[in-house]
């Protein structure tokens, strides 16, 4: 955008920043304070932190669609493409065609065109499906090949998909059990720093339970793992990790989807890396 006068300056956004040129036209480091509340400085900053939200909004849309298994219209796709913020969370994530199976790396949408690809042979092909999937990669079942294939393309993920953390079932867990230990009894000296951790992590706090909610084959499932509801100042530990349904009924680990288990145990997994450390090498 062009550069806009205030109060004997010039100000303009540069790489989402406030940028500012006296008379002369020479450049500033800083924005002097004297115009800090000229309105087209205001509104510049007011702007920039529009476009840092709508950045983050539309970055968890689209983990979201893949978090949930969510089938998107095309004509979704290619409608936000030319946003700079959605096309930049939507580029390079793998999508799957009509039939399924993986088609290639987004690269393109086109409301004639349909979809620009990059398919898994490195060629530049065209489709155009009523609805476009992305998958979580915990369902891609040539993951490991696929995050190869994405190195040498140089291909850079804004959404984490193929790099996202993912964890399967283990064989010899119990279907029957329902709750798994392995990242209970992570120790923090006060609430408030488990609580910050889950919300900065993403993770809804409600009831004491730190929250990853999961939309897989049509049916809602909630990954819970128990942080405490007391006074913030009190010391707290993880809890053991649950599932359950809708109406809130705990899950068996049979019943649990492998979305629902890898997004569950990434949960739990990153509050439990926060833990102090120090209490644990003591009391060792």
């Amino acid at each position: 955008m062009g550069w806009v006068p205030a109060g004997g300056y010039e100000v303009a956004l540069e790489g989402g920043k406030v940028v500012c040129r006296n008379a002369a036209g020479r450049l500033l480091k800083t924005v002097p304070p004297k115009i800090a509340d000229d309105p087209a400085v205001v509104g510049l900053r007011q702007l920039t932190e529009w476009l840092e939200r709508h950045e983050r909004e539309s970055l968890a849309a689209v983990e979201r669609w893949m978090v949930r298994s969510l089938p998107v219209p095309l004509a979704v796709v290619t409608r936000v493409w030319p946003d700079p913020a959605w096309r930049a969370a939507l580029s390079d994530l793998v999508v799957t065609g009509e039939d399924g199976r993986v088609a290639g790396f987004l690269r393109d949408a086109d409301p004639e065109r349909g979809l620009g690809l990059v398919d898994l042979d490195g060629d530049t092909i065209r489709i155009a499906p009523e609805r476009v999937r992305i998958p979580h990669p915990v369902l891609l079942a040539d993951l490991e090949e696929l995050r190869e294939f994405a190195v040498e393309l140089g291909v850079e993920q804004r959404a984490q998909q193929l790099f996202r953390e993912v964890f399967h079932r283990p064989a010899a867990l119990s279907a029957e059990a329902t709750e798994v230990e392995e990242y209970a009894g992570g120790s923090f000296k006060e609430l408030r720093f488990l609580h910050g951790r889950a919300t900065q992590l993403g993770y809804r706090v409600r009831g004491g339970n730190a929250v990853c909610s999961v939309l897989e084959n049509g049916r809602g499932v909630e990954a819970r793992v128990w942080i405490g509801d007391y006074d913030g100042y009190e010391e707290t530990e993880t809890g053991p990790l649950t599932w359950t349904d809708p109406a809130g009924r705990v899950l068996r680990l049979g019943q649990v989807g492998p979305v629902a288990w890898s997004e569950g145990i990434r949960m739990a997994a990153a509050l439990y890396a926060g833990r102090d450390i120090e209490d644990e090498e003591r009391a060792a």
